[in-house]
């Protein structure tokens, strides 16, 4: 007897909508569970059969492959830009989860790649690298606008090096003291101590 079952789940970050068709394509439950693992893996543990399940690509979608695949026969990552949700009248949660579950009854979604594993160590290590280089730029953004405020010469790279860190904390230049103002150490000197204060700050 083919007991298999067809589940659309509509996932956030709270909360997922499960909707689960029989192998007739009926209707037989609805669910809304919390997006933890140990209440997924409860849901899916009560229910019988050969279970096939289908969400769309997003940000959880790795994880949730990972956590249901050794529990499943079939997990389908699916596209959603090509496949054909959204088209009923009232769109909802609930309607998008029953409409993902016909989908993968009528064999009519598209996948997207995930392996055993997954690629999410690569995308979160990329995704990382960004951030912080989007940060390190912000900085020296932020850097040379405090000297040129001050009228220090900044052109280039070098005003980020640690040379001018070590010159920036050695105090007046003798040649300010002739000139009876500050130099460009001194004056890198208060600009540094302006950006770490706004740093700080923040």
């Amino acid at each position: 007897m083919n007991d298999a079952k067809y589940i659309g789940l509509d996932v956030h970050q709270a909360t997922i909508s499960v909707a689960v068709l029989d192998v007739a394509g009926k209707l037989v439950m609805e669910a809304i569970l919390e997006t933890k693992a140990e209440t997924i893996l409860q849901f899916v543990h009560g229910l019988r059969g050969s279970l096939h399940v289908t969400f769309e690509e997003g940000t959880c979608a790795a994880w949730l492959h990972n956590l249901l695949k050794p529990h499943i026969a079939q997990v389908l990552v699916c596209d959603p830009r090509k496949n054909t949700l959204g088209k009923v009248a009232n769109k909802n949660d609930r309607n998008d989860a029953r409409e993902l579950a016909e989908l993968l009854y009528r064999n009519k979604l598209q996948p997207v790649y995930h392996g055993e594993h997954g690629v999410r160590t690569l995308k979160e290590l990329a995704r990382s690298y960004l951030t912080i280089t989007r940060d390190i730029t912000r900085v020296m953004s932020r850097l040379k606008a405090i000297y040129r405020s001050w009228a220090i010469p900044c052109a280039g790279k070098q005003v980020y090096a640690q040379r001018h860190a070590v010159l920036s904390s050695s105090g007046p230049s003798e040649g300010s003291a002739h000139r009876g103002g500050p130099g460009d150490s001194t004056r890198r000197s208060f600009a540094i101590a302006a950006f770490s204060k706004g740093q700080s700050d923040r």
